[in-house]
């Protein structure tokens, strides 16, 4: 049992790298509490949260109670919907005051990502702080989005706060100044909770990996920083071959196939078990003072009340509590790796090689190896003579790990908020703040102050790196899901500001795509619809959650207009053919959700094996493309 399930203080925010299991952790935390006999709220503040799937119970932006679990009630921060709330808080009052054409220019005004950032955020604080909205509750725990939007979220209480102190008459996105007292109280009681220990601990999920571990630290740091000082360590997904310790909290059919097993394990379940005790052997050292717990990895999928139950406990499984966690374990046993035969990754680099040039964009839920797999088909297109610009917009990506070594004729970069923040800054105040005097050089530097203004920053530096790509090839691994939708969201925002501006210049009478086709404008979202500018990659797990994540990303990208080029299926233990009997179990789920994306979702599908080598450094990578799962050395 979790420290902080026997241990809560009233707050428990699950935080950490994409992929790593915040969200199984969170709920059967929430779960475990609730069973105890607590009253507990349990909030997602994840755009692209799967809360729903794995509860099996609907999730919503309203408060409702979890059926099968007494005493549990749910919460999720809906971006959209709590934007649509705070546009209204502050356009309501003014409506039919003002005349019809300024009330439409205040709600395009706040109709963009920064928006969307300041109504979650907004949201978010007055849970930590509003006793009337989260109702009698004994606990809140706060499933979040993966670390670099989280770390964002938690900074922007104390950012809008120390704005408004210094910017009384400048409230840019916030509204009217006469309502910023009270938001001035709430963040401010927002900072003090996060800081309170007796009010709140921050568990920091983690896998045993050398990279999720790195995240963990600089995390760690990070919150420390900001004065989040209450944290834990849990490392999830802790796996042992089938020849060392058993798992005691897996399910029953997978213990009696662990425990019938004979001889060594294979080779790739030797190799994981290797690679994960010389990463817990080696924590970075900001880890290292935090108290620190295992859980182990199971043989079940992650959905359901009795699995969840079962994760933070070593209460087993059994087929009659949880049907579809364990499905995979009652299937026919020649069934085990009836997938499609499906390409790798090198297929899909033969067509995108083929333009000679273009963007190469790599989307996906966190934790399915957005980085890897962009750094692998990066070294690739230069393996066969191309200049390639690799970049990132993932503030916990790492790129520089992911090649190891310097590769001749790749150039690296990384869209990071503060610098870009600082290099915008100073370019606006050297051409707009030229002329200005200094009462209009005062309001202005006010407004750069903003936390607005990092949005636009990142924007400005993704559409410079979308420009390249009419020259030459550029891959750009983006941050997860939902971070990245707000980002399309702010290309999508800029898009139609053009079209009007165009429009009404030509009085009316010329749209955007027609100015567009007479050679005057090219927005960065008009590049990213062009299938032959842009080859946008869907990353995804051969797991449910994933799956259904990949296929709502998809659908969100078509409503912009942008059609995927190919799905890329990671880590498919089917495809590495493993023979320990939990990596056996694991595989042999995966059948089912390979031929959903074949026939339910993409059109080009790659499939790349897990491996029983890192996957780090130029052969390591190259490997990976060829669909090695064994490193093959020349």
């Amino acid at each position: 049992m979790l420290h902080v399930i026997e241990h809560p203080t009233r707050h428990l925010f699950f935080t950490g790298k994409g992929g790593v299991g915040k969200t199984s952790l969170a709920t059967a935390t929430a779960v475990a509490l609730a069973d105890s006999g607590r009253r507990v709220l349990l909030v997602s503040t994840d755009p692209a949260s799967n809360l729903g799937q794995v509860l099996e119970a609907e999730v919503t932006d309203s408060i409702r109670p979890v059926p099968a679990v007494p005493g549990l009630t749910t919460f999720n921060i809906n971006p959209e919907a709590a934007a649509a709330e705070y546009r209204e808080r502050i356009v309501g009052p003014v409506r039919g005051l003002l005349p019809e054409a300024a009330i439409a220019q205040m709600t395009e005004s706040l109709s963009g990502a920064c928006t969307t950032e300041i109504a979650s955020f907004d949201a978010f604080t007055r849970l930590l702080t509003d006793p009337a909205l989260v109702g009698d509750v004994d606990h809140v725990v706060f499933d979040t989005a993966p670390t670099g939007h989280t770390l964002r979220l938690l900074q922007l209480p104390a950012a809008w706060s120390d704005f408004i102190e210094t910017n009384p008459d400048g409230a840019s996105c916030l509204g009217p100044a006469s309502g910023l007292q009270a938001q001035r109280v709430q963040y401010a009681a927002a900072v003090g909770a996060l800081g309170d220990r007796d009010q709140t601990t921050l568990v920091l999920v983690t896998r045993p990996e050398s990279s999720s571990l790195a995240e963990a630290a600089r995390s760690s740091a990070e919150l420390a920083a900001l004065g989040v000082k209450s944290q834990r360590l849990v490392v999830n997904g802790v796996f042992s071959a089938a020849d060392s310790v058993t798992d005691s909290g897996a399910d029953s059919a997978t213990n009696s196939a662990t425990n019938s097993a004979t001889g060594p394990s294979d080779a790739l379940a030797t190799a994981i078990e290797a690679r994960q005790r010389e990463a817990m052997e080696s924590l970075p050292a900001p880890l290292q003072d935090l108290p620190l717990e295992t859980v182990s990895l199971k043989g079940h999928n992650l959905v359901g009340i009795a699995a969840l139950r079962a994760l933070v406990s070593d209460v087993l499984l059994e087929a009659r509590d949880a049907p579809h966690a364990l499905e995979a374990l009652e299937a026919p046993q020649d069934d085990a790796f009836a997938a499609p035969d499906l390409p790798p990754l090198s297929t899909l680099v033969d067509e995108i090689e083929a333009d000679g040039k273009g963007l190469v964009m790599v989307m996906g839920k966190g934790g399915v190896g957005k980085t890897t797999l962009a750094a692998a088909m990066a070294v690739e297109l230069v393996r066969r003579g191309h200049l390639v610009h690799l970049s990132t917009t993932d503030p916990a990506a790492h790129l520089e790990h992911a090649l190891a070594d310097e590769v001749e004729g790749l150039t690296l970069s990384r869209i990071d908020p503060r610098e870009e923040t600082r290099r915008y800054t100073e370019h606006v105040l050297a051409t707009r703040g030229k002329k200005l005097d200094a009462d209009g050089m005062k309001l202005l530097e006010e407004d750069l102050r903003s936390p607005c203004t990092e949005e636009v920053a990142v924007f400005q530096a993704f559409s410079q790196r979308v420009r390249e790509a009419a020259r030459g090839f550029v891959v750009l691994d983006t941050a997860p899901t939902g971070h990245t939708l707000l980002l399309l969201d702010q290309t999508g925002a800029y898009h139609r500001e053009v079209a009007r501006n165009t429009s009404e210049g030509a009085g009316g009478a010329t749209s955007a795509a027609t100015g567009a086709a007479r050679g005057r404008i090219t927005t960065p979202l008009m590049r990213l619809q062009d299938p032959t500018m842009t080859k946008l990659i869907i990353a995804t797990l051969p797991e449910t959650t994933p799956v259904l994540e990949a296929a709502g990303l998809q659908a969100d990208l078509r409503r912009a207009g942008i059609e995927p080029f190919a799905w890329v299926v990671n880590q498919s233990l089917a495809a590495a053919r493993p023979t320990d009997p939990l990596l056996l179990a694991r595989a042999r789920a995966e059948a089912v959700q390979l031929r959903a994306v074949v026939t339910e979702h993409a059109s080009r599908v790659a499939l790349v094996p897990m491996t029983a080598y890192d996957p780090v450094g130029p052969d390591a990578l190259q490997a990976l493309v060829r669909g090695a799962s064994v490193l093959e050395t020349a």
